[in-house]
């Protein structure tokens, strides 16, 4: 079974969370994702997010650090998906390049669209998270523990 490395960006405008939806062609077409790709031989996995970042959705971006990393296994493959926050250049206005649309989202909102199957495990811890940034309690009611850190997000 083949395995794909893949990068995924996490790009954060106040409260909400950059996705963006595969074309209908591609692996799971028609589905969101974080933005990211397949990172090629010889390329680090930040210098793949770059490159990615300006194919898919035309912006320079600055590799933060690793958020959280998993391996899905679908019938045909499987694909490890490093997912790093990210910030965008200053003044980047991201658009649908190598994907059929991009939007921004509250990350409560993300549990309601069709993700791709690799992606689905994060979208509860990635809401939490932010929440958590944000000072706001956590999507499921929940408040953050007395004293607890806030998650590196």
């Amino acid at each position: 079974m083949r395995l794909y490395e893949v990068a995924a960006g996490i790009l954060v405008d106040g409260e909400r969370v950059l996705i963006s939806r595969r074309q209908e062609r591609d692996h799971q077409g028609g589905r969101w994702e974080f933005p990211g790709g397949k990172r090629h031989a010889g390329e680090t996995v930040a210098q793949c997010l770059r490159r990615e970042m300006v194919e898919e959705i035309g912006i320079d971006v600055t590799v933060g650090p690793l958020w959280r990393a998993l391996t899905h296994v679908y019938p045909d493959r499987r694909v490890s998906i490093y997912f790093h926050l990210c910030e965008a250049s200053d003044g980047a206005v991201p658009r649908p390049i190598e994907c059929d649309e991009i939007r921004w989202v509250l990350p409560e909102e993300l549990s309601s669209l069709p993700f791709v199957e690799g992606d689905l495990v994060v979208l509860a811890d990635l809401a939490r998270d932010l929440a958590a940034r944000d000072g706001a309690p956590a999507r499921d009611g929940a408040p953050a523990p007395d004293g607890a850190p806030a998650p590196q997000i």
